[in-house]
């Protein structure tokens, strides 16, 4: 049936199959600040290729600067301004790149799910999501000696099953959604279901401004100076509103010489605010689940 054919029930129950519960937005955030902070990285590296069976050595070398050079350069901003962050990473990356998995722990940033080789989750069978995620957070237990508990679906493609899966895993949280600039209660059919929702909005993604198809019409076309703006803007608006302000950047986009300075900038002007609490996503997520029992 065409979608102007189906009942009210069905399109109310694809509506509701998942949902924002209530809003775990704290009065206050730790130790009495006012904003909470989550930067976070997607390292995708090679898997931007991989996932879709491609062959390119050019796009693989691209994924290959996101370890060699990207990594290593927001590490060393994080370390100079004490700031700690969330890293998602593909098992197929953490199997690739050990090494930098176990620096990014070692260094105090938390490693989290980002699915198995960046697979869509929509464009997998349920059964061999359920298989990846898994295994996903096997593989990152064993890489880094620290079970995840958070995920950030790859492209933030989220499926009819995958809340299912990730309460079968157990986790504290997820950030794939976009029903709210601060965290929520996920629910599920009508069901909340304890998993924290820390939203992300491609607005404050570095991705959508930066990448580009050289066989399309797909440009960058954003200044770096007005990506920076952007973010400063979103940050100011969740201080001011004492609500959580949620980043998401790529070291193969973002690690670059010319745009490395965004993060730095960025970080200076939250830092010259008071009462901001940088975290990680995990760190944020126990804090508002907590605070709302």
């Amino acid at each position: 049936m065409e979608p102007w054919e189906w009942s009210e029930d069905v399109w109310r129950s694809k509506v509701n199959k998942v949902r924002a519960g209530r809003s775990l937005k704290p009065a206050r955030w730790k130790d009495g600040a006012r904003c909470a902070v989550a930067l976070s990285f997607d390292s995708d590296h090679e898997t931007n290729e991989l996932r879709d069976g491609g062959q390119s050595i050019g796009r693989m070398s691209q994924g290959q600067y996101g370890n060699r050079v990207g990594v290593p350069r927001i590490l060393d901003v994080l370390s100079r301004n004490d700031v700690r962050a969330s890293f998602f990473v593909p098992a197929v990356c953490a199997l690739l790149y050990p090494d930098e998995q176990r620096r990014v722990v070692a260094e105090g940033h938390e490693v989290a799910l980002h699915g198995w080789i960046h697979e869509l989750n929509t464009k997998v069978p349920a059964d061999k999501e359920r298989e990846l995620h898994l295994r996903a957070a096997e593989t990152l237990e064993k890489v880094t000696g620290i079970r995840p508990v958070g995920m950030r679906t790859p492209s933030w493609d989220f499926s009819d099953v995958t809340l299912q899966i990730e309460r079968e895993l157990g986790l504290l949280y997820d950030s794939s959604l976009m029903a709210d600039d601060d965290p929520y209660e996920i629910v599920e059919e009508g069901e909340p279901t304890g998993i924290v929702e820390l939203p992300v909005e491609w607005i404050r993604d570095d991705a959508v401004y930066f990448n580009m198809n050289r066989f399309q019409a797909l440009r960058p076309y954003t200044p770096p100076t007005d990506v920076l703006d952007i973010f400063k803007r979103e940050f100011d608006r969740a201080y001011a509103e004492g609500g959580l302000f949620l980043l998401t950047m790529h070291p193969h986009v973002s690690g670059y010489r010319s745009r490395i300075f965004i993060l730095e900038e960025l970080i200076a002007h939250i830092r010259a605010h008071d009462g901001v609490w940088f975290a990680t996503h995990a760190d944020i997520a126990a804090y508002v689940r907590d605070a709302g029992d």
